[in-house]
Order: structure tokens, then sequence, then C-alpha cells
């Protein structure tokens, strides 16, 4: 019998193991909330020695917008300059002071490929300010960041602005690629009866748009339709993944309603009303959340519209220093930006469990363990995404048998964890969330003293990444 039960269990996919394996232990939102407080202790600075300190000066990001919305008329790099003039205004940096500037991106628009420099001249930026824009899905303006400290840390620069756009209202949509083809080859065509002889070939299929799909290319399946088997693989029922989607809706609407949300910078948008706050948050009601149906997995699946991030509009910017530049400058800085971390795994079976991968990596490099950390940001790709990886780190026998570990590092707390809402409420622009993550994660701590944030993010690709900010003394 043991044998039958071993041989039956290797010829299990992965996800059917880890549905074997955690629905015996079903985790639910409200066993969560009542987790008790840890008690945080009396913590050192996470400063090395002959290392420069990089600290955040400032960080703003124009309101996160429902894609086809208020900005849906203009281009990336609109948002892009409105971000940047936004921490110019708010920092007074003097713009011919910067040394670099970095832009993340996902789907970038053709005309403005390099969205960060012209962002940056059309800010007013000195043309001989560098900068070039970078990808890593929905981890591109942590890429940006960091790519930041290392210019920093390496003395190449001692000023940067680092920060991220995206413009779902306007994504690219190509021709097809026989209709590419004979336009190309019509336009190096020199008579007319080579361009008739190629006209001849025209099929109406040509005319076929290739529309852009949030899919994975190595294995073509969409990242909602992965969100989904991954909540079957660990268990997490569509209840628990309406409550949590609720919680962070409302957990933003009183972030929005009292003020916290402090790095939203208005933009005035051209021909239009000046936009002020994020559109996407939406308290609603788990009945009439109850009433969606599943948006993949059909009709049995549990990732649905409503715990799901959204399309989004928005771009966001910070202003990165050495310490020693930004006080002898005269700031007060906000944070420090400490160890941080990059991951990749399966993208098929582990696409979003970049943060249960990167967490207790990030936290042995810094020397900290789950319960030095006062903030937790993570990005909130979609409910079951969220408690996925909360069940995953929450497991020994996970740790063991796919990360390599002896033990678990522990799921964190709800009462630190996305407190003024997540990436389901405030909204998802690929390539500018992670530095909302960053100045979220520090923001917090400057309101209620903590000293550690962490900030983890899953990516396109099964990567991820993770962040010790460390708040600046008061």
């Amino acid at each position: 019998m043991t044998t039958i039960l071993t041989s039956t269990f290797k010829n299990l996919s992965t996800t059917s193991k880890w549905a074997l394996r955690f629905s015996v232990r079903p985790l639910s939102c409200s066993q969560l909330r009542s987790a008790p407080a840890v008690q945080t202790k009396s913590k050192k600075t996470l400063a090395k020695p002959n290392m420069k300190n990089i600290v955040v000066v400032e960080g703003v990001r124009i309101p996160f917008l429902l894609s086809g919305t208020s900005y849906k008329d203009l281009m990336p790099h609109d948002l892009a300059r409105a971000a940047l003039s936004g921490l110019l205004h708010r920092s007074n940096v003097p713009r011919d002071v910067v040394d670099y500037i970095i832009f993340g991106t996902v789907i970038q628009e053709v005309k403005t490929s390099n969205v960060a420099r012209e962002a940056a001249l059309g800010a007013g930026f000195s043309e001989k300010t560098p900068a070039h824009t970078v990808t890593m899905a929905c981890i591109s303006s942590n890429q940006a960041m960091t790519t930041a400290v290392g210019l920093i840390a390496s003395g190449q620069c001692d000023i940067v602005v680092a920060g991220g756009v995206e413009l779902m209202s306007d994504v690219p949509i190509r021709h097809s690629r026989k209709m590419r083809k004979m336009m190309l080859d019509l336009n190096k065509a020199k008579t007319l009866g080579q361009r008739l002889s190629l006209l001849s070939k025209f099929r109406l299929n040509f005319l076929s748009p290739e529309l852009p799909a949030v899919a994975e290319f190595s294995t073509n399946e969409t990242m909602g339709h992965s969100a989904d088997r991954l909540a079957a693989a660990f268990a997490v029922s569509r209840m628990e993944q309406d409550e949590y989607a609720l919680r962070s809706h409302s957990l933003a609407k009183k972030a929005q309603d009292e003020g916290h949300l402090s790095d939203i910078v208005p933009f005035k948008v051209p021909g239009k009303d000046t936009v002020t706050k994020d559109n996407g948050i939406r308290p609603s009601s788990l009945e009439q959340m109850a009433k969606l149906k599943p948006a993949f997995i059909k009709p049995y699946g549990t990732v649905t519209a409503a715990n799901s991030s959204f399309l989004t509009d928005g771009a966001s910017a910070m202003l990165i220093m050495s310490e020693e530049k930004a006080l002898a400058m005269g700031y007060k800085p906000k944070a420090y930006l400490r160890d941080f971390i990059y991951v990749s795994q399966d993208p098929k079976d582990q696409l979003l469990l970049g943060p249960t991968y990167a967490t207790p990596k990030v936290l042995e490099k810094a020397g900290l363990t789950m319960n030095d950390i006062d903030a937790f940001e993570f990005h909130e790709a979609f409910s079951g995404q969220i408690l996925a990886n909360f069940k995953a780190m929450d497991s020994d026998w996970f740790a063991q048998n796919y990360m390599g570990r002896k033990s678990k590092v522990g799921s964190p707390p709800l009462e630190k964890f996305n407190i003024w809402g997540g990436s389901l409420s405030l909204g998802h622009p690929f390539g500018a969330t992670g530095c909302r993550l960053v100045m979220a994660a520090a923001n917090r701590l400057r309101k209620d003293g903590g000293q550690y944030g962490l900030v983890a993010a899953c990516a396109a690709g099964g990567q991820g990444h993770a962040m010790i900010v460390e708040a600046y003394p008061k």
C-alpha cells in the first residue's frame, strides 16, 4: 500500500502535490486577522563598514487610475514627466545636480522606447543628464531603484532619480507578421509591377491584429490562469480571496480618507481636471463580490475581477542619494535602502511565488528575522497569490521540499502587512509599483516609529524581488 501511495504521489503534478499537502491546513483571513502583535525589540542600524549609506530623500507618484479613464488620451512619457515634475516640486532639488535618471516600464510605446530620456527632457532636466529605461515585468521600477543604488554605491553617481511608468489605456497593437512583412516589402519595391505582385498576395486574414496579453512567453499561460492554479494548489478558497480583496480596498479607503497616501502629487491632465487621488479604490461587500463569475478558469475557478489587481495607468519617481550628499545639500532623508535580492523560479508552477523565495534570503543577508520587521509591503497581483505565498512561507514542508531550507520563514502578521492597502485596491501600473511599495514602507515607518520595512514582489517570468528599508533617524 505504501509503495502504491508513493508511486501515485510521484506521478502527481507539482500543483496537485501542493493541493494534497495544503488542503490539510486551510488558512482563512479571519485566522490571520487575529494574529497576535509581534513585540519589536530595540534594533541596531544595518549600516555596513566601508560602504556608502544610500538614502531615499523623497518619493512621489501621480494618482494611479483605472485604464481608460482620465489618462487615456496621454502617452507614457506624459505620465512619467508628471511624476518627475512632482518630485522636483516637492524636493526642490535643482535639475542640473541629478547625475542619472532610470525608469522602469513593461509595455513600451514604440515612439518613446527610452521613456526615461523623453520624460526627463520634458520635465526640464539638463540635456546632459543621461537616462535609460529598464524592464523586468512587475519589478521594473524595483530594478530602476537598485540600479540607482549600484551607481551610487560604486561611486559613479551621487544623485539618481529612479521611477517607473505604465499606460495600459493605449497599449501598442501590431499588424500581423504577414501584414508587416508585406508593408516592409512594399516600401522596398521600386516599380509598379513589383508593388502589384506583392499586393496580389494579400489575404484578408493579414488584417488580424496582434493584441498584447499578460501571458508568459515560455508557457503561453496568462498570469490570471496561473494565479487560479496557484490558489487551487495551496487550497485557497474563493471566500478567502474575496475577504482579502475586501480588506485591501477597505484599508486603502481608510488610508485615503485619513491622508496617509502622502506620496501622491496632483496632476493637471491637459484639457481635463486636476487628478488628486487614486480612482480604483472600491470597497464592496462579500455578497456583491460573490456574484462575480470566474475570470480565467471557467466555470470553477476562484480568481475574479474583484480579487485581482486591475489594469492601471500611473507613474512614480524617487530621489535617491548617498547620505553624505543628501546631508551636505541640507536634506533630511526619509529612509535608507539596505539589502536587496532578486530571485527566479519555474515560470509555470511557481510564477507568483517570488516573495516566498526572496523574503528569507534578504532577511538572512541583512541579519534580520521576520520579528524584526515593522512594516511589510508586498505587491498584490491577486488575492490568491498573496494567500498562497502566506501558506508557502508558513510551511516547513514547502521550505524543505522546494526551497532547500531547513525550516519555514513564517508568514507576515496582518497587523503589519499592507495596512494602507495594496495593488488590489490602489492599482498596479506594472512599471511603477516598486517605487510605491518602497515609499509606503518608508512613510509607514516614519509615522509609526518602526525601524525596518520589507518590500517584496513577484513578476512575470517567475522572478521576484525583496528589499529591506530602514527608517532614517528622526
